[in-house]
């Protein structure tokens, strides 16, 4: 049994708090304190009252409680010596809380109203919400394994079919190269041995055929669906480095010619950048986990090797997860359903809705994986201080807010590659971010389409669709202030219909197409 109040009678803030278990109110209502000592302890709380000015009669009232209680805490009971406890720790409930202390002394609000929710913890609710998500989803994967039995194949880590990818390995091996070219190129025009207009054509040249290349060998190699996606990415992340790279240079060279020229404005927004080519400051650049180049990043101490052999544990669980969900659940719901935009309609939003859980639970474990667990793991290895990878985007209230909190290494990509040049050259704003979703919309498509051998449009489609998104949630933003309308938006027409829909769309017109089901 616990009793806990505030009592205002000794001083202006003092708190008494009281926690008493069955066993010490028992052996607290059989104690009885002699008559010497009640005298002693009253005279005691009411010299301890004199010496306090009070605000209210209440509070003498509980500092003679006070007293009394300190007094008793020191009796014996049967020639043993009783040890003392602190008021908080429990004793007699008869002197503790009389009926004559106030028990309402303020305004106070009940913790669910509108004025007092987001004033305090929601920690246990949102424990209860983790028990029946865990509870819920336990009865279903028992009910779906007694149903279905177990569906996962042995080929769907590795098969015989993956020998045959070799080129697509041999494709990542050749993709350093492009990195290094880059290296030559700005090597050389340090050395003043090509003209700028050369250096621009030919890191463009570099830049392309790092994407190219990939997409030419998927092409021609009838490779598993998961190893195509994986180059693709590989190839995306490369191309979005060396553009980076190569933009960084062309900067600080610029800064360094205006410094040279005594123009100190300019050079005074790029403090501390000077403009030196280093194989070193490369290297670090293609194996960190960001996409923006700079010759020196903030660097941590040490790397902790129990923290990291942690975090590969925990990616290697939640890995096991995204694959038991994907191939006990996904998979029988995309083959057991019919092309969403070619049957009923009432037919495939009860597919859509009923792919969106699963779907859901995979895209979070994909997200956690990569951009929390696998990005701070290589951080931690290579001492990379910045690991702000994500932002709070789950409590974005419009489209635009998601995706500048997301993938922060994109965005911060975005934006000094794209966004503020598109802005500098007298771009309006608006068309810089249709141009900054356009790009993301093609490198969508090229990691999606090209491994599955079909151009459909389907990811390009869905990236573009979010302009009016972000236009219609930035407007109920703007007319209802602190509004989460925006983010319901989000969440529905993203994670709940958009994501599945695509995966229909995409899985049924590779099986139309008859390519790889990998």
């Amino acid at each position: 049994m616990a009793i806990s109040d505030s009592l205002n009678g000794v001083g202006a803030t003092t708190t008494t708090t009281t926690a008493m278990s069955d066993s010490d109110l028992d052996f607290s209502l059989r104690r009885r304190p002699s008559a010497a000592t009640v005298r002693d302890a009253v005279s005691d709380s009411n010299t301890k009252a004199n010496d306090t000015e009070l605000d209210n009669p209440a509070n003498g009232q509980a500092a003679a409680v006070g007293g009394l209680v300190d007094s008793a805490n020191s009796m014996t009971r049967n020639g043993e010596v009783v040890r003392k406890r602190e008021n908080r720790d429990g004793l007699d409930i008869r002197f503790t809380y009389g009926p004559s202390v106030p028990a309402h002394r303020r305004i106070k609000e009940s913790p669910l109203s509108s004025d007092a929710i987001f004033k305090q913890s929601h920690a246990g609710l949102f424990n209860l919400c983790i028990v029946v998500l865990v509870a819920v989803n336990s009865r279903l994967i028992i009910e779906n394994l007694m149903k279905y039995g177990w569906l996962i194949r042995t080929g769907f880590w590795f098969s015989s079919k993956s020998l045959t990818d070799w080129p697509l390995f041999m494709c990542c091996l050749v993709l350093p190269i492009f990195p290094l070219a880059a290296f030559v190129v700005e090597k050389l025009v340090q050395q003043k041995y090509l003209p700028e207009p050369v250096v621009v054509v030919l890191h463009v040249i570099i830049t392309t055929a790092s994407v190219l290349y990939p997409v030419f060998v998927i092409l021609r190699c009838d490779s598993a669906f998961l190893f195509g996606v994986t180059l693709m990415i590989f190839a995306c992340i490369v191309w979005l480095k060396l553009v980076s790279y190569a933009h960084t240079n062309y900067d600080m060279r610029s800064l360094a010619k205006s410094v040279d020229k005594g123009d100190s404005s300019s050079g005074s927004q790029n403090v501390g950048c000077s403009y030196d080519v280093s194989f070193k400051s490369l290297v670090y650049f293609m194996v960190a986990p960001t996409l923006c180049y700079q010759p020196s990043y903030p660097r941590t101490a040490c790397v902790r090797k129990s923290w990291v052999v942690r975090q590969f544990v925990k990616l290697i669980i939640f890995t096991g997860v995204m694959g038991f969900i994907i191939e006990q659940y996904i998979n029988p719901i995309v083959r057991n359903s019919q092309h969403p935009l070619k049957g009923d309609l009432l037919y495939a939003i009860e597919r859509v809705l009923k792919l969106s859980v699963p779907n859901l639970y995979v895209w979070l474990c994909m997200f956690y994986c990569f951009f929390h667990l696998w990005l701070n793991i290589l951080a931690e290895l290579l001492c990379f201080g910045d690991r702000e990878f994500y932002r709070d985007w789950w409590n974005a209230k419009t489209v635009e807010e998601y995706w500048r909190m997301w993938n922060m290494p994109v965005h911060k990509w975005m934006v000094r590659h794209i966004y503020f040049p598109c802005l500098r050259h007298g771009i309006p704003k608006e068309g810089a971010v249709i141009i900054a979703f356009l790009v993301s919309a093609i490198f969508h498509e090229l990691c999606i389409a090209v491994p599955c051998h079909i151009f459909k449009w389907w990811a390009f489609i869905g990236i573009m669709f979010q302009v009016p998104l972000v236009l219609i949630t930035s407007f109920l933003q703007t007319r209802f202030i602190n509004s989460m309308v925006g983010n319901m938006i989000f969440w529905f027409t993203f994670c709940i219909f958009g994501q599945p829909m695509c995966v229909l769309l995409y899985y049924h017109d590779l099986m139309n197409r008859g390519g790889p089901t990998k």
